[in-house]
């Protein structure tokens, strides 16, 4: 069917959910606001009526564990300090909300509303993914600006003999950091340990988010992606999945992380990529 025939990778779009976390936590780096080590109090956010939720009860974690246990109060409460306009900027650096320029029919922009409409409702819950539409191919192209030391690669369908020349994002310092902490989300303690690949350093993160229904407007069903690169201590791929309308269990690591991990390690074997060790 038509459906069948889409490159849905650039032709759908969905709620990233806690895969963008990262990015917002980058940039409240790059300002100055936090820290990796940078502890906070994560308790109980309520704006307006709306509680924002965990899947745990956290007390005080790092920065670097908010990444690796995934807190959606955490990472609120670190957006909540920067203004709407810095953050849409840097969802718009990334290349959230435009069309790609990749010469492919279909090629979908997604959405993210002028930062004048946001409330800190908004900002929070985007700052965690959701009230933000994106393409897989999107999400992964934003997660070459931790793989390439601070840097949005520009993509080719089609090989290309010139390295492409990439735009600087964030200070290497910055990415770095990040991508230390995004490689503590596949070890003991994090929500990734089912994408960790034998033989290698693997950094990456979990996404669960509920799908809209455009048939109602309203949520129903569930988007887990994993998105992901090694080794990181040099990273040469990034792969991102998502599996959409799971059944079941339908948690990012524990859908997308196997799948992740089998397909980055036929590549990397079959790329010759030594083996870095694990952490």
């Amino acid at each position: 069917t038509g459906e069948q025939l889409r490159n849905r990778v650039l032709t759908d779009t969905f709620e990233p959910g806690s895969t963008v976390k990262p990015i917002t936590i980058a940039l409240a780096m790059e300002k100055g606001i936090v820290s990796a080590n940078t502890q906070m109090q994560i308790g109980h956010l309520q704006i307006g009526k709306k509680v924002i939720t965990d899947t745990h009860t956290y007390g005080a974690l790092s920065v670097a564990q908010i990444i690796q246990k995934s807190s959606n109060i955490g990472t609120s409460r670190i957006a909540l300090q920067m203004s709407a306009e810095d953050m849409w900027g840097m969802f718009q650096s990334v290349g959230f909300g435009q069309a790609p320029k990749i010469g492919f029919p279909g090629a979908v922009a997604g959405i993210v509303r002028p930062h004048e409409k946001w409330g800190k409702l908004d900002q929070a819950t985007m700052s965690f993914g959701y009230g933000v539409s994106t393409s897989l191919y999107q999400l992964a192209r934003s997660y070459t600006i931790f793989a390439t030391d601070g840097e949005l690669v520009p993509l080719s369908m089609i090989k290309v003999n010139i390295p492409p020349v990439g735009t600087r994002i964030l200070s290497p310092k910055v990415a770095i950091e990040v991508r230390s902490m995004l490689e503590m989300v596949t070890q003991e303690g994090g929500t990734a340990t089912k994408a960790k690949v034998a033989g290698y350093r693997v950094g990456g993160k979990t996404g669960t988010a509920q799908r809209i229904d455009d048939t109602c407007g309203c949520y129903r069903g569930y988007t887990a992606s994993f998105i992901g690169f090694a080794p990181a201590d040099n990273p040469a791929y990034v792969i991102s999945v998502t599996i959409q309308d799971p059944k079941g269990l339908h948690w990012g690591g524990y859908l997308g992380g196997p799948v992740f991990k089998k397909v980055m390690s036929f590549v990397l074997q079959s790329k010759g990529i030594a083996p870095t060790g694990t952490t």
